[in-house]
């Protein structure tokens, strides 16, 4: 849609237009929600007028953040899963991201829609959680009230200003998506350069899980981090024998264990990405022997025979 037929239809109907965009936006869909906040608060005849567009999108963010919320109450850590691997960079692994959630609690969604990736994982991890809805939405609605008031609010103010750049952008479109295409170029671009890397990352060596089993037997038993999520550890019980770990206090989970023993790291990532990542920083902080395993959790599994349990309803 042309920027002047997008600046019409706001005209027209405001407030179907900015809650179908940021509805979409928010169940992740790959639109752009702020251009049509600030060009719809541009557009706003008064403070009533934007008081209810602020309404609309604050009630599509809900209504979408909500749908995540039942989602990972219903599937639970599979829903995080899914969403790790369709990253294009499988090395900003959920796990992490959902530390930081637990460790922050339910005023994370506050600032989550201005942190990319995190407002997506957030509503899941919270409904996988089981964190209270009243809560959820109370915190998601604040959010997504910080978000679109923003983007509404900077429209409404420079309103002069953004229709200027709306007519600018109008007669000057071809070379305006000549230069959008070479922005998102260059984006993807770096997105790919960073897998690139992590590709020849994976080169560390890994241990496999049978050669696991025989160490955990062995007089040089090796120290296993296990780095899956709360989430997952909450759905399918911790490891026996291993230590709980998260990426931001590795050391925590070391402890006082010696450099010159072994150490394996766990994850359920894909490609293993966050035991590698894990493994490699505890390497050049001088730990001798570090891998990860390969295959990761399912591996694990396989390897000692058990089923994979169901997420508690």
């Amino acid at each position: 849609m042309e920027l002047a037929q997008l600046s019409h239809t706001l005209r027209q109907d405001a407030l179907s237009v900015v809650f179908v965009n940021v509805l979409l936006q928010q169940m992740g869909v790959p639109v752009p929600a702020v251009p049509t906040l600030l060009l719809a608060g541009s557009l706003a005849a008064g403070p009533d007028g934007l008081g209810k567009l602020l309404a609309v999108a604050v009630l599509a963010s809900v209504v979408a953040d909500w749908a995540w919320y039942g989602a990972g109450k219903l599937f639970g850590y599979r829903v995080l899963a899914g969403l790790c691997k369709l990253s294009i960079n499988p090395a900003s692994c959920v796990s992490q991201t959902e530390a930081r959630f637990i460790r922050w609690g339910l005023s994370s969604l506050v600032v989550a829609k201005f942190i990319p990736g995190f407002s997506t994982v957030a509503p899941p991890i919270a409904g996988a959680l089981r964190m209270s809805l009243g809560g959820f939405l109370l915190a998601a609605a604040a959010g997504a009230a910080l978000w679109a008031g923003a983007a509404l609010g900077a429209g409404w103010v420079l309103k002069e200003a953004v229709q200027a750049a709306i007519v600018a952008l109008d007669e000057h479109m071809g070379r305006a998506l000549v230069v959008a295409g070479l922005l998102a170029g260059a984006w993807l671009g770096w997105k790919l350069w960073q897998k690139y890397r992590f590709r020849q990352q994976c080169a560390i060596a890994h241990i496999t899980p049978t050669e696991l089993l025989a160490a955990l037997e062995s007089a040089d038993r090796p120290l296993v981090l296990d780095l899956r999520g709360a989430t997952m550890i909450a759905a399918t019980g911790p490891i026996p024998g291993t230590r709980l770990a998260e990426h931001d206090r590795l050391h925590e989970a070391v402890g006082d264990w010696p450099k010159n023993r072994p150490i394996v790291t766990l994850c359920a990532c894909p490609e293993d990405a966050g035991a590698i990542q894990a493994a490699r920083r505890l390497l050049k902080d001088g730990y001798l022997s570090v891998r990860p395993l390969q295959g990761g959790y399912e591996a694990w599994l396989a390897a000692t025979g058990q089923a994979e349990p169901a997420d508690p309803q």
